[in-house]
């Protein structure tokens, strides 16, 4: 995504929090009042959302200096950034910043989590978010899950194949839908979900290069392997495991020996890491 787009969507967050204006700041004080003040974690967490955060404080014309980078670990009591400008223009920007850095930062948290746990067992293994994120933050989401050293993934339908259930029950079959776009053109990889050790082997005998294991147990997972292994397909494709994947198994699906592991844990039952914005003292007219 360009900047140009991150910035549009900044400014639509900034106008659904600010609706009509900060009755409270622009009544307790006048707009030449300036302030200095410190953004604060107050979790430990992994950090993300910082840009996005400067953007949103230069937007309304906030300078701001930059102490803990994305990607940076940060634990409670430790300066983010510190910020000088109208006092209104800091509180008016406070929410959507925090909020924004307090998300992703979370995201990126868990995305780390996930990638240490697994890499114990499998060094190579990718850490991949899937595409159920928030609605219009999708972006944000998945910069978040670099930012901590994941894959995005998909971030949308148009950017490669994945043939899943649906669109089987509609096709009648796993070998038919390979063929149709092996025959239909160059669409990059083909990525086949498959629920069964057999599936598996069928996506492969048909030519799909990425095979989702969705939804199977380690022992499946293993199982498929082996069938792909005895028939010398398993170097022609990329494994996938997916489906319910979280801190307390990721490491369990890592040791089966799969290339990727995809999961919506980051993005959807991750906790904001809490942050918080003071002012330090005014440097104008009150």
């Amino acid at each position: 995504m360009t900047k140009a787009y991150v910035r549009q969507r900044i400014r639509e967050m900034l106008a659904e929090d600010l609706g009509r204006g900060d009755i409270t700041s622009n009544t307790l004080f006048s707009s030449n009042l300036r302030a200095r003040a410190e953004v604060i974690a107050k979790q430990k967490g992994v950090l993300a959302g910082v840009e996005e955060a400067v953007m949103v404080f230069r937007e309304v014309g906030v300078r701001t200096r930059i102490h803990r980078r994305d990607g940076d670990s940060v634990s409670p009591g430790d300066v983010i950034l510190s910020l000088e400008g109208p006092a209104r223009k800091i509180l008016a920007a406070e929410r959507v910043a925090l909020n924004l850095m307090m998300r992703m930062s979370g995201i990126a948290t868990a995305t780390r989590e996930l990638i240490e746990l697994a890499r114990r067992k499998n060094p190579r293994l990718i850490i991949a978010a899937t595409r159920k994120t928030a609605p219009l933050l999708k972006y944000f989401d998945k910069r978040a899950v670099v930012v901590a050293g994941g894959s995005p993934h998909r971030f949308g339908l148009s950017d490669q194949v994945l043939i899943k259930d649906n669109h089987l029950k509609l096709v009648g079959s796993i070998t038919e839908a390979v063929r149709r776009f092996k025959e239909r053109g160059k669409f990059g990889k083909i990525e086949v979900e498959t629920t069964k050790p057999k599936e598996a082997l069928e996506a492969a005998r048909a030519g799909a290069d990425i095979v989702m294991l969705d939804n199977m147990t380690p022992s499946q997972i293993t199982r498929a392997i082996r069938l792909l292994t005895k028939e010398g397909l398993r170097k022609r494709v990329i494994l996938e495991a997916s489906g319910g994947i979280v801190p307390s198994n990721v490491a369990e699906f890592a040791a089966t020996g799969v290339d990727i592991i995809s999961t919506s844990y980051m993005t959807m039952r991750s906790h904001a890491v809490d942050m918080s914005l003071k002012i330090k003292e005014a440097v104008g007219a009150k």
